[in-house]
């Protein structure tokens, strides 16, 4: 998500600790198209249906990794942590739906909290492409090109050394047999009212660039929208089933 201000300002970001607690407000943020007159309405996720609400008695449920796994990046998994734009931080949940090693897939809903007025707490769902046999690091869509890649999978100092070669069809990269696991999120539309189509202030139109280091279970992304602000940076933890508790159900 990215807020039609900081589509505004153009303006790279300072990074702040992750786990740091304070909210600085200087702007609105990230979600569905806002009245920004860069910003093209929301595309409907062609084929894409919104999930069924996961039961309240069933929110904490979790899927345990197996032999054949990413770790942490399970079914049931939460990670928290905050998004840095510009002068403002926010507060971010992240929750996996859905692992699918045989078709690289992933889904789950990414809740940022104080990113406008009208919706103080904002969810969406998101469908990742998890890089691998199915999924390369060129997006050929959602306005990246290969420049674009270049640039932003050169921000996780992982990818270093890959940047000679990810463009190259014979190329192939085992996200099974690495510590760094690349991923692209994509979000598509808001939970649990998957109909609203505008958020005044707000935009959810481009995607994450995001790398899972297995070893720390830990996330680290990047936002692009050709229209947003550079680099907005997502730092993520993973959070123990243990501590589940001191999150609020949604």
């Amino acid at each position: 998500m990215t807020t039609d201000e900081e589509d505004r300002s153009g303006q790279a970001s300072s990074i702040l600790p992750l786990g740091a607690r304070k909210q600085q407000h200087g702007g609105r943020r990230r979600l569905g198209a806002g009245t920004h007159p860069l910003h093209s309405p929301i595309p409907s996720a062609k084929g894409v249906q919104p999930p069924e609400p996961i039961p309240r008695a069933l929110t904490f449920l979790r899927t345990p990794p197996t032999a054949r796994s990413l770790g942490s990046l399970f079914p049931g998994s939460k990670f928290f942590g905050e998004q840095r734009s510009g002068h403002s931080s926010y507060h971010v949940t992240v929750d996996i739906l859905t692992v699918d090693l045989d078709t690289s897939f992933l889904s789950g809903y990414l809740c940022i909290d104080g990113l406008t007025d009208d919706y103080p707490q904002l969810k969406t769902f998101f469908e990742a492409e998890i890089i691998g046999p199915k999924h390369s690091f060129l997006t050929r869509k959602w306005e990246a090109n290969e420049s674009t890649d270049r640039e932003h999978w050169n921000l996780f100092p992982p990818f270093l050394g890959l940047d000679q070669s990810f463009n190259d069809d014979s190329f192939h990269y085992d996200p099974l047999s690495e510590d760094y696991v690349f991923m692209r999120w994509k979000e598509h539309f808001l939970v649990p009212n998957h109909r609203v189509q505008n958020v005044n202030g707000a935009s959810y139109a481009g995607f994450y660039y995001i790398c899972f280091h297995r070893s720390t279970s830990t996330i680290r992304g990047f936002y692009y929208h050709i229209s947003s602000e550079k680099h907005q940076k997502l730092l993520l933890g993973h959070v123990p089933a243990r501590s589940f508790s001191s999150f609020s159900q949604r």
